[in-house]
């Protein structure tokens, strides 16, 4: 037997099919690993960038693993991305714990949207703040271009008490279509619009500045993650239909 069935009907089943579809990962990192992995969930800077350090844990902290010695590397930020397919639009959150940050060191603290990583290429968003509470505290928004060091500062100069965060604060970053939103315990800090990435990967980094060598190195477990959250939305493309009766 042939059912007859409204085309109208079929269109709107097709719109509910077509609608955004969400996917999620959160932690609050259990096990003792470096690099991070979590049963094959993330991809790490050092592993797959090779010019960049990886992310490593310890239970219930995250944090980067930057020698910040003299002579090593200035740009290897410690960068872990969620491995999969990821949806455009993106949400990354993170609690911080920082119980022994050094304010002469520039300690920073990034979630990273539509970022990838290759030998020798990362590529993505970076929104970082600087690990602090107190007026050198900053706020900077990243596009990495590629090449290890090969970075464009889309918001730069914020800096101040405004921008300051410690153990318990809420840092979030949020791309949906081209524009890129920073907040800080749900409050909005900065926002810029940039067209270069329109895919990729949620994730982390942290940086460990080279100012004062002697009193850096090895402070990388000062700071960090004590939960992560990613949230992606995508949208299927939409199916056109004819709106007339017909049969199926």
């Amino acid at each position: 037997m042939v059912e007859r069935v409204s085309i109208k009907y079929l269109v709107v089943i097709l719109l509910l099919a077509a609608a955004a579809v969400a996917q999620s990962y959160t932690t609050n990192f259990p096990l003792t690993e470096n690099p991070i992995s979590e049963g094959g969930k993330w991809i790490n800077g050092g592993v797959v960038g090779l010019d960049w350090t990886n992310v490593q844990t310890t239970p219930g902290f995250a944090f980067g693993t930057m020698p910040g010695t003299e002579g090593s590397p200035g740009y290897a930020d410690s960068w872990a991305l969620l491995s999969g397919t990821w949806g455009q639009d993106q949400t990354a959150q993170a609690t911080i714990n920082a119980p022994s940050t050094n304010d002469a060191c520039n300690q920073e603290i990034e979630l990273v949207l539509r970022g990838n990583l290759s030998a020798h290429v990362a590529t993505g968003y970076e929104i970082t703040v600087k690990a602090a509470d107190d007026s050198n505290s900053y706020l900077i928004i990243v596009r990495w271009n590629g090449p290890y060091g090969d970075f464009t500062y889309l918001v730069n100069n914020l800096v101040g008490p405004a921008y300051g965060v410690k153990t318990g604060d809420v840092f979030e970053a949020t791309i949906v279509g081209n524009v890129i939103t920073a907040y800080i315990n749900k409050v909005q800090k900065a926002q810029v619009t940039d067209y270069w990435y329109a895919t990729g990967h949620p994730g982390m980094g942290f940086y460990l500045g080279h100012t004062n060598y002697e009193f850096c190195a090895g402070t990388n477990s000062g700071y960090g993650f004590s939960k992560y959250t990613a949230v992606a939305m995508s949208t299927p493309p939409f199916v056109q239909g004819n709106s007339g009766p017909g049969t199926i």
